[in-house]
């Protein structure tokens, strides 16, 4: 016999059914009846009250990123759905899997502009994988199952549930659903053996090609499979800022970081190469610098789950459509046991002049105001290089990067294409609910922390042992940084008067502690870690520094800066 149930625990079911242990959300009237419907389930989901909405998506993400399964939020209808937006947009361009479930007023008013009224699918469709109002009970269990296949394969994305009221509360004949195809959604096309083929023989042939590691070797599990391809070919291989930690930093074959803010010897020799082998990444402009001077040299072969990424912003020679640990196997049958000595060598000689102009100043400055790298570097050390990175966005984002060991698969998450500010300690308490194992590191400027400073409240009540290192350089770094090479120092809204963090801190319960000397640090790192709970580090470095090497805009990746 069914159970007569309402379309509230109808949701319920159905998130049990998708294996869901951890909900971020924030309840309000137009949500009401599915949140007393949650108060029977408090021995089966996590229930993480947020302190504003976003903060619910980005922990979400942060949830999801770490862990490899799909985050979900429940919020209220109105202002509680417009908050979502920005994690929302974040997690389309970043490929992130949540879903997010809104209320929504009942059907019989819906287009009247009635209280907390908002068309939120309207709003949504251009920045989900899909975006589905619920209006009866009866569709609940079906909607759940779809929303969760659709955001968690393929490509991962966000997908939204708007919840009418009266669907929250009609009563339903229960049936759970599993959805596992949609017609015309092909998640894992099949790659065409003849574009295999074509690109091994390239492989084959070239004397001096590269391999650029995207976040998409990370969604796809295809860490393993990376590395036997690159060795049996003897590859070079450069991670994006989204794929880091695709790829250990102490592999042999790795050489460094691409990208605006990346290391020399992998964007000059984007230029060099004869062939350039894209795994799971999606060209951005951050990585190609002006595209009209990229790797034109260059043979290009293309991996990406997703079709449309596939001459949007490169033209390829050879696109191959699949699923990264699908195709990178097939491509390492087919290719020879290679050597090319020389051609890594000129990786490392290029790097050896970064280390030179810009590292071993950026890490062992000996005197002066702390730099940003030197911390990033001491934190990454002290966690034996193998904690989660979580970054805001700005130079703490970049230099933590770049100065950052990684060891572990799934241990950078950062804001990459939407550069979202306030990211960083939601995305943190996230991953530390997902990941209580692994120490979880938030890299965060004053500018950034303050977007979101609310959540400290979600650490206190949760209980969440992130380690917050705020680097404090009293600007807006990353702007004031492009405001005195571009815009003739003229530091326009970009100083900042800043709080007492301690005090801040000392009121959510947070320990912390402040840094102003660099003999402080190391036993300030100490503690940091030894504390059971979390624990604010509070770091004063100094106000004027740049995040190099840089590409300035518009100039080809190999024109790099490094003053």
């Amino acid at each position: 016999m069914k159970d007569r149930i309402t379309g509230s625990e109808a949701l319920m079911r159905s998130l049990v059914n998708e294996g869901v242990d951890t909900v971020f959300g924030y309840p309000g009237g137009s949500i009401m009846p599915v949140f007393d419907a949650m108060y029977d389930y408090r021995d089966v989901f996590r229930s993480v009250l947020v302190r504003h909405e976003q903060g619910a998506v980005h922990a979400a993400q942060g949830y999801a990123r770490s862990s490899g399964k799909v985050g979900l939020c429940i919020v209220t209808s109105g202002p509680g759905a417009t908050n979502t937006l920005t994690g929302i947009s974040d997690a389309m361009l970043d490929s992130t899997p949540v879903v997010v479930i809104a209320g929504q007023v009942a059907s019989a008013v819906l287009g009247t502009d009635a209280f907390q009224e908002i068309d939120f699918v309207g709003i949504t469709q251009p920045i989900t994988k899909w975006s589905y109002q619920i209006r009866r009970a009866e569709d609940v269990a079906w909607a759940v199952a779809r929303a969760f296949y659709i955001a968690g394969t393929g490509r991962p994305g966000p997908v939204v549930l708007d919840f009418t009221k009266d669907a929250q509360t009609a009563l339903v004949d229960f049936e759970t659903a599993k959805v596992d195809s949609v017609r015309s959604y092909i998640p894992y096309p099949t790659p065409s053996r003849s574009a295999i083929e074509e690109a091994a023989a390239l492989i084959n042939e070239a004397k001096r090609p590269f391999v650029l590691v995207g976040q998409g070797v990370e969604l796809g599990e295809a860490h393993e499979e990376l590395k036997a391809f690159i060795e049996k070919g003897d590859i070079p291989a450069a991670r994006t800022l989204m794929g880091l930690s695709a790829l250990p930093s102490d592999h042999p074959l790795c050489v460094g970081m691409l990208g605006m803010h990346g290391n020399y010897g992998p964007n000059y020799n984007t230029n060099e190469c004869d062939l350039l082998i894209a795994v799971g990444m999606r060209f951005s402009d951050r990585v190609t610098g002006n595209v009209k001077t990229y790797a034109k040299q260059a043979k290009v072969i293309h991996i990406d789950i997703d079709h449309a990424e596939i001459n949007k912003n490169v033209r390829v020679d050879v696109p191959i459509v699949g699923d990264c640990k699908e195709v990178l196997p097939m491509l390492t049958e087919l290719i020879d046991t290679a050597l090319h000595k020389e051609w890594i060598e000129s990786f490392r000689k290029l790097n050896a002049i970064e280390d030179e102009k810009v590292t071993e100043k950026a890490l062992n400055p000996g005197e002066g105001a702390l730099l940003m790298g030197e911390v990033a570097r001491k934190v990454s050390e002290a966690t034996g290089n193998s904690a989660i990175l979580v970054t805001d966005v700005g130079q703490n984002q970049m230099m933590s990067a770049r100065y950052f060991k990684y060891t572990k698969p799934h241990s950078i998450l950062t804001s990459g294409g939407l550069g979202t500010m306030g990211y960083g300690l939601p995305a943190a308490i996230g991953a530390k609910i997902a990941m209580p194992e692994r120490d979880v590191c938030l890299f965060v400027g004053d500018g950034g922390l303050q977007m979101n400073i609310q959540e400290f409240g979600t650490i206190m009540e949760q209980g969440a042992a992130v380690k917050i290192i705020l680097l404090n350089n009293n600007y807006l770094g990353n702007v004031r940084q492009w405001q005195e090479l571009f815009f003739n120092h003229r530091y326009s809204w970009t100083p900042m008067l800043n709080p007492d963090y301690g005090l801040i801190a000392k009121g959510y319960n947070i320990a912390s502690r402040l840094v102003t000397e660099r003999a402080e640090l190391d036993d300030a790192i100490r503690e940091m870690l030894e504390t059971p709970g979390a624990f604010l580090l509070h770091v004063a470095v100094k106000e004027e520094a740049n995040v190099m090497p840089m590409t300035p805009p518009g100039a080809t990746v190999s024109e790099m800066i490094f003053e």
